[in-house]
Protein backbone atom coordinates (compact mmCIF):
# COMPACT_ATOMS: atom_id res chain seq x y z
CA UNK A 1 0.00 0.00 0.00
CA UNK A 2 1.74 3.60 -1.05
CA UNK A 3 1.92 5.85 1.60
CA UNK A 4 -2.06 7.67 2.01
CA UNK A 5 -2.46 11.79 2.83
CA UNK A 6 -4.15 10.12 5.93
CA UNK A 7 -0.93 8.61 7.42
CA UNK A 8 0.50 11.85 6.73
CA UNK A 9 -2.04 13.80 8.30
CA UNK A 10 -1.42 11.97 11.49
CA UNK A 11 2.05 12.44 11.06
CA UNK A 12 0.86 16.41 11.01
CA UNK A 13 -1.00 16.38 13.35
CA UNK A 14 0.85 14.77 16.00
CA UNK A 15 4.22 16.74 15.35
CA UNK A 16 2.03 20.28 15.09
CA UNK A 17 1.45 19.91 18.64
CA UNK A 18 4.98 19.09 19.86
CA UNK A 19 7.31 22.10 20.56
CA UNK A 20 10.73 21.29 18.86
CA UNK A 21 13.74 21.30 20.96
CA UNK A 22 17.33 21.42 19.14
CA UNK A 23 18.81 17.66 20.06
CA UNK A 24 23.14 17.01 19.96
CA UNK A 25 25.41 15.26 19.46
CA UNK A 26 22.80 13.03 16.88
CA UNK A 27 24.14 10.08 18.45
CA UNK A 28 22.83 11.19 21.88
CA UNK A 29 19.51 12.29 20.53
CA UNK A 30 17.02 9.24 20.80
CA UNK A 31 14.85 7.57 18.66
CA UNK A 32 12.40 10.14 17.59
CA UNK A 33 9.77 8.61 15.17
CA UNK A 34 10.23 5.95 13.11
CA UNK A 35 8.13 7.29 10.49
CA UNK A 36 11.23 8.99 9.19
CA UNK A 37 12.12 6.11 7.71
CA UNK A 38 8.97 4.12 6.79
CA UNK A 39 7.45 6.97 5.47
CA UNK A 40 10.47 7.42 3.26
CA UNK A 41 10.45 3.69 1.87
CA UNK A 42 6.65 3.90 1.48
CA UNK A 43 6.86 7.04 -1.28
CA UNK A 44 9.29 5.28 -3.11
CA UNK A 45 6.77 1.94 -3.64
CA UNK A 46 8.32 -0.20 -0.53
CA UNK A 47 5.07 -2.36 0.79
CA UNK A 48 4.03 -3.08 4.36
CA UNK A 49 4.00 -7.17 3.90
CA UNK A 50 4.03 -8.26 7.86
CA UNK A 51 0.66 -8.29 9.74
CA UNK A 52 -1.00 -5.00 10.23
CA UNK A 53 -2.19 -5.66 13.49
CA UNK A 54 1.22 -6.54 14.87
CA UNK A 55 3.52 -4.35 16.43
CA UNK A 56 6.25 -5.84 14.08
CA UNK A 57 6.89 -3.60 10.66
CA UNK A 58 8.20 -5.90 7.62
CA UNK A 59 8.54 -3.52 4.41
CA UNK A 60 9.55 -4.75 1.00
CA UNK A 61 11.33 -2.72 -2.07
CA UNK A 62 9.43 -3.31 -5.29
CA UNK A 63 11.55 -5.73 -6.95
CA UNK A 64 11.66 -7.42 -3.47
CA UNK A 65 15.55 -7.75 -3.01
CA UNK A 66 15.42 -5.58 -0.13
CA UNK A 67 13.85 -5.88 3.26
CA UNK A 68 13.40 -3.82 6.02
CA UNK A 69 12.06 -5.34 9.79
CA UNK A 70 11.42 -2.93 12.30
CA UNK A 71 10.64 -4.96 15.82
CA UNK A 72 10.17 -3.03 18.97
CA UNK A 73 9.71 -6.27 20.87
CA UNK A 74 12.88 -7.92 19.60
CA UNK A 75 14.59 -10.15 22.33
CA UNK A 76 18.12 -9.28 21.35
CA UNK A 77 19.37 -5.15 20.97
CA UNK A 78 18.59 -5.02 17.55
CA UNK A 79 14.83 -3.34 16.35
CA UNK A 80 15.91 -2.54 12.91
CA UNK A 81 17.26 -5.13 10.56
CA UNK A 82 17.85 -4.44 6.90
CA UNK A 83 18.65 -6.99 4.18
CA UNK A 84 19.41 -7.38 0.75
CA UNK A 85 19.54 -10.30 -1.28
CA UNK A 86 22.20 -11.46 -4.02
CA UNK A 87 21.90 -9.25 -6.99
CA UNK A 88 22.76 -10.54 -10.62
CA UNK A 89 26.48 -9.05 -10.41
CA UNK A 90 26.32 -8.08 -6.09
CA UNK A 91 26.50 -9.60 -3.10
CA UNK A 92 23.79 -9.72 -0.59
CA UNK A 93 24.23 -8.06 3.02
CA UNK A 94 22.98 -7.05 6.30
CA UNK A 95 22.64 -4.29 8.93
CA UNK A 96 20.94 -4.24 11.85
CA UNK A 97 20.73 -1.06 14.63
CA UNK A 98 19.47 -0.95 18.01
CA UNK A 99 16.62 0.52 19.59
CA UNK A 100 17.76 3.90 20.17
CA UNK A 101 19.15 4.63 16.82
CA UNK A 102 17.64 8.30 15.93
CA UNK A 103 15.59 7.48 12.89
CA UNK A 104 16.93 10.53 10.72
CA UNK A 105 20.34 9.07 10.89
CA UNK A 106 18.78 5.60 9.64
CA UNK A 107 16.73 7.14 7.01
CA UNK A 108 20.09 8.72 5.95
CA UNK A 109 21.39 5.40 4.69
CA UNK A 110 17.56 4.37 3.48
CA UNK A 111 17.17 7.58 1.63
CA UNK A 112 20.74 6.21 -0.17
CA UNK A 113 19.63 3.21 -0.63
CA UNK A 114 16.22 4.23 -2.54
CA UNK A 115 17.76 6.92 -4.46
CA UNK A 116 19.81 6.75 -7.73
CA UNK A 117 23.47 5.32 -6.67
CA UNK A 118 26.32 7.82 -5.81
CA UNK A 119 29.82 7.78 -5.66
CA UNK A 120 30.81 7.73 -2.63
CA UNK A 121 34.74 6.88 -2.58
CA UNK A 122 35.33 7.42 1.18
CA UNK A 123 32.82 6.53 3.94
CA UNK A 124 35.27 8.21 6.71
CA UNK A 125 34.81 11.79 4.74
CA UNK A 126 31.95 13.21 6.34
CA UNK A 127 33.22 11.73 10.00
CA UNK A 128 36.54 13.76 9.74
CA UNK A 129 34.90 16.82 8.34
CA UNK A 130 32.89 17.07 11.50
CA UNK A 131 35.68 17.01 13.44
CA UNK A 132 35.95 13.03 14.73
CA UNK A 133 39.21 11.21 15.81
CA UNK A 134 39.97 9.21 13.07
CA UNK A 135 43.17 7.13 13.01
CA UNK A 136 44.66 4.57 10.83
CA UNK A 137 43.60 1.82 12.14
CA UNK A 138 40.03 2.40 10.75
CA UNK A 139 38.70 3.93 14.38
CA UNK A 140 37.04 7.43 15.30
CA UNK A 141 35.64 8.58 18.04
CA UNK A 142 33.26 11.42 18.68
CA UNK A 143 34.02 14.69 19.94
CA UNK A 144 32.70 13.41 23.29
CA UNK A 145 33.71 10.31 23.07
CA UNK A 146 30.50 8.23 23.65
CA UNK A 147 30.25 7.22 20.29
CA UNK A 148 33.15 4.94 18.41
CA UNK A 149 33.04 3.67 14.63
CA UNK A 150 35.01 0.52 13.80
CA UNK A 151 36.20 -0.66 9.74
CA UNK A 152 36.86 -3.74 11.40
CA UNK A 153 39.44 -5.38 8.90
CA UNK A 154 39.57 -8.41 7.28
CA UNK A 155 39.64 -12.10 8.71
CA UNK A 156 39.33 -15.84 7.76
CA UNK A 157 35.42 -15.11 8.30
CA UNK A 158 34.89 -11.79 6.13
CA UNK A 159 36.69 -10.73 2.96
CA UNK A 160 36.21 -7.25 3.58
CA UNK A 161 36.26 -4.94 6.95
CA UNK A 162 33.05 -4.53 8.53
CA UNK A 163 31.48 -1.69 10.00
CA UNK A 164 30.66 -1.49 14.24
CA UNK A 165 29.20 1.69 15.34
CA UNK A 166 28.79 1.62 19.34
CA UNK A 167 27.16 4.32 21.63
CA UNK A 168 28.10 4.04 25.67
CA UNK A 169 27.16 5.83 28.08
CA UNK A 170 30.96 6.45 29.45
CA UNK A 171 34.01 7.96 27.81
CA UNK A 172 36.51 5.76 29.97
CA UNK A 173 37.98 3.65 27.82
CA UNK A 174 38.42 1.11 30.18
CA UNK A 175 34.96 1.28 31.70
CA UNK A 176 33.05 2.57 28.69
CA UNK A 177 30.24 1.70 30.39
CA UNK A 178 26.71 -0.17 28.92
CA UNK A 179 26.01 0.03 25.72
CA UNK A 180 23.24 2.62 24.40
CA UNK A 181 22.82 1.77 20.81
CA UNK A 182 24.76 0.05 17.81
CA UNK A 183 24.88 -0.51 14.34
CA UNK A 184 26.68 -3.22 12.00
CA UNK A 185 26.64 -3.29 8.25
CA UNK A 186 28.33 -6.43 7.05
CA UNK A 187 31.32 -6.43 4.66
CA UNK A 188 29.26 -5.95 1.37
CA UNK A 189 27.23 -2.81 2.56
CA UNK A 190 27.49 -0.73 -0.02
CA UNK A 191 30.55 2.13 0.55
CA UNK A 192 27.73 5.00 -0.05
CA UNK A 193 25.43 3.31 2.39
CA UNK A 194 27.73 3.63 4.60
CA UNK A 195 28.97 6.63 3.91
CA UNK A 196 25.07 8.41 4.26
CA UNK A 197 25.26 6.27 7.46
CA UNK A 198 27.97 7.90 9.30
CA UNK A 199 27.33 11.33 7.38
CA UNK A 200 24.00 11.27 8.98
CA UNK A 201 25.61 10.37 12.41
CA UNK A 202 27.95 12.58 12.51
CA UNK A 203 26.18 16.01 10.99
CA UNK A 204 26.62 18.65 12.77
CA UNK A 205 23.07 19.92 12.96
CA UNK A 206 20.89 19.07 15.40
CA UNK A 207 17.67 17.09 15.75
CA UNK A 208 14.13 18.12 16.38
CA UNK A 209 12.53 16.35 19.97
CA UNK A 210 9.65 16.97 21.38
CA UNK A 211 9.64 17.90 24.87
CA UNK A 212 8.90 15.12 26.33
CA UNK A 213 10.45 12.89 23.72
CA UNK A 214 12.92 10.32 25.01
CA UNK A 215 16.63 11.01 24.54
CA UNK A 216 19.63 8.37 24.94
CA UNK A 217 21.99 10.15 27.35
CA UNK A 218 21.98 12.71 30.19
CA UNK A 219 24.42 14.39 28.21
CA UNK A 220 22.20 15.05 25.18
CA UNK A 221 21.79 18.54 24.92
CA UNK A 222 18.26 20.21 24.28
CA UNK A 223 17.63 23.45 23.45
CA UNK A 224 14.37 25.09 22.06
CA UNK A 225 14.29 25.62 18.29
CA UNK A 226 14.17 28.41 16.02
CA UNK A 227 11.88 25.81 13.95
CA UNK A 228 8.16 26.48 14.41
CA UNK A 229 6.00 23.02 14.86
CA UNK A 230 4.87 23.25 11.31
CA UNK A 231 8.19 23.90 9.90
CA UNK A 232 9.22 20.26 11.26
CA UNK A 233 5.69 18.90 9.45
CA UNK A 234 6.70 21.10 6.21
CA UNK A 235 10.26 19.56 5.97
CA UNK A 236 8.84 15.78 5.94
CA UNK A 237 6.26 16.58 3.67
CA UNK A 238 8.82 18.28 1.06
CA UNK A 239 10.85 14.99 1.62
CA UNK A 240 8.32 12.60 0.82
CA UNK A 241 7.39 14.33 -2.19
CA UNK A 242 11.05 14.46 -3.09
CA UNK A 243 11.49 10.64 -2.79
CA UNK A 244 7.82 10.31 -4.52
CA UNK A 245 9.00 11.79 -7.66
CA UNK A 246 12.17 10.23 -7.14
CA UNK A 247 10.36 7.39 -8.18
CA UNK A 248 8.18 7.83 -10.79
CA UNK A 249 11.19 8.96 -12.49
CA UNK A 250 13.17 6.13 -11.64
CA UNK A 251 9.85 4.05 -12.83
CA UNK A 252 9.58 5.68 -16.32
CA UNK A 253 13.41 5.34 -17.21
CA UNK A 254 13.11 1.28 -16.20
CA UNK A 255 9.65 1.46 -18.36
CA UNK A 256 10.68 3.41 -21.28
CA UNK A 257 10.74 1.23 -24.47
CA UNK A 258 14.16 0.60 -25.57
CA UNK A 259 15.34 2.85 -28.63
CA UNK A 260 15.39 0.67 -31.77
CA UNK A 261 18.56 0.74 -33.52
CA UNK A 262 18.66 2.98 -36.22
CA UNK A 263 17.92 1.53 -39.79
CA UNK A 264 20.52 0.53 -42.16
CA UNK A 265 20.88 1.52 -45.72
CA UNK A 266 20.13 -1.23 -48.24
CA UNK A 267 23.02 -2.55 -49.93
CA UNK A 268 22.39 -2.15 -54.03
CA UNK A 269 23.60 -5.38 -56.07
CA UNK A 270 26.30 -4.16 -58.14
CA UNK A 271 24.83 -3.83 -61.89
CA UNK A 272 26.65 -6.56 -63.87
CA UNK A 273 28.64 -5.65 -67.06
Amino acid sequence: MPLSERQLDTFADQHAGQIPFDTSPRHLAGPGDARHVTHGLAAAGWATVSDPLSAEIVMASPDHRYRLQFDPQSATSAWWRLRAAPGDNDHGWYAEFGELVPAEVLAGLTDALIAPPSSQPDPWQPVTSAGWQHDDAGTALSPDALCRIEHRPMNEFHERPSWHIEVRTSSDESFPGPRIWHAFLDEHVPDHLAGAFLGALADLRPLQRGMFDRTAHHRAVREPSPLRPQQVVDAHTARVKTIRAQARTVRRQQTAPATPPAPTAAVQPTARR
